[in-house]
């Protein structure tokens, strides 16, 4: 076996949102602007979960990790979901209105939410709590429960009030704990989900929350209305050779095949510091042959040593070719790294380099978004060496296939009143703009780095 090495701790109490390292290059920049800045609170929320979505009117819902009642036993306050309605006048702000505040375990609700929504055709809101519930999960001595997966229905009058119902509250870890990123339906109205800890397989991945290293899951609709949600764990991360505490993010192919990645597990050559190792996965759950059968991991990828990535935290997306497109930290240049997933004749899947972050330079937790029109890979850097405040880079790739990808760098944060840390997930109007959220900075005043914002990218 080789040598081990050694990488700086990601934490769960950031719920694994990415792994740190340091990146590249100067921007050519868009013109951004801080549509709102959370104050955090009672009235308020902070700490954006994740990014944000449309709905067909061109209003934008989120949700914060943090902000409204305090009534939960983990992190004090429960966390929101923010609506922001674009101005009526041409000049005016955006106005945000908080249509739900999470009331805890206390009452069975969620508490802290793990990340962003999902908008179904009718407009209802899909989401996730890392705590909260009626599970019987302790964590420090206090009754945290185990996560919940909740829905938000739009009021049928204009000024109502929005209805949240949870479709489904994990009863044990053994279920799941910690659901974590966002879900995804499938062409059923199945939705598909990640826990960071839970699912009664390996023993290694953080004492404090049992060591069990994570699933994914599959939430299948009542048969009838007014019915119970089914869940159905798809797969129990075990460490060692397998992959440990999915991060969430999950894509599905046309098939029903769900894949993401693990930060951790894989091997045991990269040491995150407290117990956690292995370099990370990428993994292909495929669908069972007959009804009820059992569902069949491919491992597409270990990350080897730390050199060819590590730490995989954050979603995938596939390319017009059905090539897979991710992120990592580590890399040869010690950045991070993008890389591309594609399917050989004979099953294997072979990954390349499409972009290695330089240490010394611009970028820091690279993450990748969405394709544009023009087949450019748009994401985010978390932050970069300079600034710590992340950037939005666009990777356009190359017209002769021997040539490298060119990257542009859209924007990079600059800190309070701006934002700090964008979320991964981007997301585009008609006019092709950017919009997303940033987990800190801001106008507020939650500690020294801000409550986060949400900003609008133009060229």
């Amino acid at each position: 076996m080789g040598k081990t090495r050694k990488f700086s701790s990601v934490t769960p109490a950031i719920l694994l949102a990415l792994v740190t390292f340091a990146s590249t290059l100067s921007a050519a920049e868009w013109n951004e602007k801080v549509l709102y800045s959370f104050q955090g609170g009672a009235n308020d929320g902070s700490a954006p979960a994740g990014g944000v979505v449309f709905d067909s009117k061109g209003n934008l819902y989120g949700a914060t990790t943090y902000g409204g009642l305090t009534a939960c036993a983990i992190g004090g306050e429960c966390g929101t979901v923010f609506q922001l309605s674009p101005p009526v006048h041409k000049g005016d702000p955006w106005n945000e209105t908080v249509i739900y505040q999470f009331r805890g375990q206390g009452v069975n609700d969620g508490g802290v939410p793990g990340g962003g929504l999902i908008i179904d055709a009718a407009g209802n809101l899909y989401g996730v709590t890392a705590y909260g519930g009626s599970g019987d999960c302790v964590l420090l001595g206090l009754r945290a429960g185990c996560g919940t997966v909740y829905e938000l229905s739009p009021p049928k009058e204009k000024g109502g009030t929005w209805k949240e119902t949870l479709l489904y509250g994990f009863p044990t870890a053994k279920q799941g704990y910690v659901p974590n990123g966002d879900l995804v339906f499938d062409s059923s109205g199945n939705l598909y989900g990640a826990t960071i800890f839970g699912g009664g397989k390996g023993t290694t991945c953080d004492k404090f929350y049992g060591g069990q290293c994570g699933t994914v899951f599959e939430l299948m609709p009542p048969k009838t209305k007014g019915g119970k949600w089914t869940e159905k764990v798809l797969h129990a991360f075990a460490s060692g050779t397998d992959g440990a505490n999915p991060g969430g993010g999950l894509v599905l192919d046309s098939k029903g095949a769900v894949y993401g990645t693990t930060p951790m597990g894989g091997n045991q050559l990269c040491n995150f510091g407290n117990g956690e190792i292995g370099c990370g996965i990428v993994f292909e759950l495929a669908p069972p042959t007959k009804k009820g059968g059992v569902w069949t991991e491919k491992f597409l990828h270990r990350f080897a040593d730390g050199n060819d990535g590590a730490g995989p935290a954050t979603g995938m997306v596939f390319d017009a070719d059905g090539s897979l497109f991710g992120a990592a930290g580590g890399g040869a240049k010690g950045g991070g790294v993008i890389f591309r997933l594609a399917a050989g004749s004979d099953g294997r899947w072979k990954k390349t380099a499409v972009y290695e972050f330089s240490s010394n330079t611009y970028g820091y937790g690279p993450a990748v978004s969405f394709f544009d029109s023009s087949g450019n890979l748009c994401g985010t850097t978390y932050s970069v060496p300079d600034s710590y405040s992340g950037s939005v880079f666009r990777l356009m790739p190359p017209t002769q296939k021997s040539k490298p990808w060119a990257m542009s760098f859209l924007y990079e944060f600059t800190g309070p009143p701006d934002g700090i840390g964008p979320s991964p997930y981007l997301v585009r109007d008609k006019s092709g703009d950017f919009y997303g959220a940033t987990q800190y900075g801001g106008s507020g005043t939650c500690g020294s780095g801000g409550c986060g914002t949400v900003f609008e990218l133009r060229p």
